[in-house]
């Protein structure tokens, strides 16, 4: 199971823009890199379960998330 972290920032990777172009609420933007400590996946979402989901599926590691509302 996933570690969770609560941290400060992160960086957004929607815009708030977007909303009104994906009404249905289901847009998810990862961004993939290499570090030299391994792989490290950033993801935004409109609905946190979804990402959370899809977090869960890749496995390892802590997962890092903001407090947001």
């Amino acid at each position: 199971m996933a570690q969770n972290e609560y941290v400060e920032d992160l960086p957004d990777l929607i815009d708030a823009g977007e909303y009104g172009v994906h009404p249905e609420g289901q847009l998810v933007r990862l961004c993939i890199s290499v570090t030299p400590d391994g792989v490290e996946v950033l993801g935004d979402a409109f609905r946190p379960d979804v990402l959370d989901a899809l977090l869960g599926n890749l496995g390892g590691g802590p997962v890092e998330q903001m407090l947001c509302g």
